[in-house]
């Protein structure tokens, strides 16, 4: 192998120090002249950076800032990020990834180590991977096809940054070594008329492609990631409604996998109504579940909740009656038109109900089935109104109410709103950051049930276990262990953890996750001791000596 030159090495994300490169390793490979004299510790830079990263005036601008550093030093980023995880969340991911997303073309600077799948290029599926792999131990892949980006929608060749945003909340509050990680996007072409019309748009400008070629791209991803990274997790995000589940449920059980939007969401979410049922000390399997908005998430959502029911006792047949799945038609019927495979699982029948003809809209269908807990996945803002909760309070001691559509301008409600609406009896948790509600000398934590509280971990735990599956045994495991983390003795008190503690949370659930693969024994390699073993895969954002063959 040749040496590198100065020039790779400071041009290399993972191997560049900058200011911190020490006097022998500067002489060592040449680098003397290319860098300032002074030797620089990492807080230094770190406090650096963090200062120029505070004169940025918007959002959108921190988060260009902060891409660029993640370009140059992925040591220092990471480092910077540590100790500001809680600030930089939002800016790095969910809402302002958005913004970044909708701006890609006029924004693009660097590739940002990801793999671009064309699906107009079959034959170059490996080595797409094998290049933008070179040669380093892929253990985590977040590929994305971007057709179901957050609330936005089709994004085609854009979404890629989705991919690459998630990796960095894996890394940073789990530990996952950055050098393992490996962001696809699968351009499959896209809808998005505003792209397909936009001369700078980057990716294929055509219609996206459905049916048996599609399918077809989507297992020539699958074997020749296996066949390169055999012990890779792989994480399905963001794709569409129609592809999603069906993806899922060919590969779960032929390779380790999992998809956040339909398993993510709903163990974050279960783990929330876990927490609020801690807090209210009833039992989940007396609850009566309206999810709003039956999409994948909402679908998601459903199928895990319903799996802890059965966990906890019920029959399949009983669990299905606790669920009222509300979409544009209104309450889903077995006769209603157009129903995914995932509705299906849902329906009702028209002769439960005496006016079943009327429950087309959401009033209508709280008023009509008295539900104790409330889901919005529906992307419509402020559909939980004043009168709808009011009903819903009247008939249940403690509701618990989930608005989780995001971005901001497209939650169901606000906090605040339903804290009063309820006279502070209500439970919730909101899909984006809501700050503390002060109601009656009671302050009101507001948990967010944000599916960064639970993948980190999971994955994580996942990967350290060498697990060859994932099932939902693993997933209910996790969300218990999040929805203990609540303090359930003191009023007002969040039904999930602060994302303040993500970094300390993600390793317990790591832990419990990887002892249940063992216990399953889902584990290709030997593991004794689970804790062991997640401590030593974990990565510190700290530089290490130079050390180039």
């Amino acid at each position: 192998m040749m040496a590198l030159s100065a020039q790779e090495i400071l041009n290399n994300p993972f191997l560049n120090k900058d200011t911190a490169f020490t006097k022998e390793e500067r002489k060592a490979y040449n680098l003397q002249g290319t860098l300032p004299p002074k030797v620089q510790t990492i807080e230094e830079q770190t406090d650096q950076v963090y200062g120029q990263y505070l004169r940025k005036s918007t959002d959108l601008e921190k988060r260009i800032f902060l891409m660029n550093l993640y370009n140059t030093n992925r040591t220092l980023f990471y480092h910077l990020m540590e100790d500001h995880v809680v600030e930089f969340m939002p800016i790095v991911y969910d809402p302002t990834v958005a913004d970044s997303i909708e701006q890609y073309n006029e924004l693009f600077l660097n590739p940002q180590d990801a793999a671009f799948l064309s699906i107009d290029e079959p034959d170059d599926v490996e080595a797409t991977l094998k290049n933008t792999a070179g040669g380093r131990d892929i253990r985590l892949i977040v590929v994305t096809d971007s057709e179901g980006i957050l609330g936005i929608g089709d994004w085609g060749v854009n979404g890629v940054d989705i991919a690459i945003g998630k990796l960095m909340v894996y890394t940073a509050a789990a530990g996952i070594n950055p050098t393992q990680v490996l962001p696809v996007v699968i351009d499959a072409g896209t809808n998005n008329e505003k792209l397909l019309n936009d001369p700078l748009y980057l990716g294929n400008r055509h219609k996206r492609v459905r049916g048996e070629k599609y399918y077809d791209f989507i297992d020539q991803f699958v074997k020749a990631s296996g066949k390169l990274f055999p012990e890779a997790l792989v994480h399905w995000e963001d794709f569409g409604r129609s592809n999603a589940a069906t993806i899922l449920e060919k590969y779960q059980d032929k390779i380790t996998t999992f998809n956040d939007d339909i398993q993510g969401t709903g163990i974050v979410v279960l783990a929330g109504i876990l927490g609020a049922m801690n807090i209210s000390k009833e039992k989940l399997t007396d609850q009566r579940v309206l999810v709003f908005g039956a999409g994948t998430a909402g679908v998601g959502i459903s199928n895990q909740i319903m799996d802890e029911m059965k966990r906890q006792g019920l029959s399949e047949e009983e669990a299905r009656r606790h669920f009222f799945l509300v979409d544009k038609q209104g309450l889903l019927f077995n006769d209603t038109e157009d129903l995914t495979p995932g509705q299906k699982e849902f329906v009702h029948a028209r002769s439960e109900f005496t006016n079943s003809g009327e429950l087309t809209n959401l009033e209508a269908v709280v008023k009509a089935v008295h539900p104790t807990i409330m889901i919005g996945t529906s992307t419509q803002p402020g559909a939980f109104k004043e009168s709808i909760i009011k009903e819903m309070a009247a008939h249940t001691e403690r509701p618990v109410i989930f608005p989780l559509s995001n971005p901001t301008k497209l939650a169901e409600a606000k906090a605040e709103d339903l804290i009063a609406w309820t006279d502070g009896k209500a439970l919730v948790a909101t899909g984006i950051p809501a700050a503390p509600v002060e109601y009656k000398g009671v302050t009101y934590q507001i948990g967010q049930a944000n599916n960064a509280l639970m993948y980190p971990g999971l994955g994580f735990g996942i990967i350290a276990s060498t697990a060859k599956r994932v099932n939902g045994e693993m997933l209910s495991q996790a969300s218990h262990a999040l929805g203990g983390i609540v303090d359930t003795e003191q009023p007002g008190a969040a039904v999930l953890p602060p994302v303040a503690k993500l970094t300390e949370f993600s390793q317990t659930i790591a832990e419990v996750v990887g002892q249940s693969v063992i216990d399953q024994k889902l584990n290709r390699e030997p593991i004794s001791d689970i804790k062991k073993a997640v401590a030593d895969m974990k990565w510190e954002p700290n530089y290490s000596e130079l050390v180039l063959n």
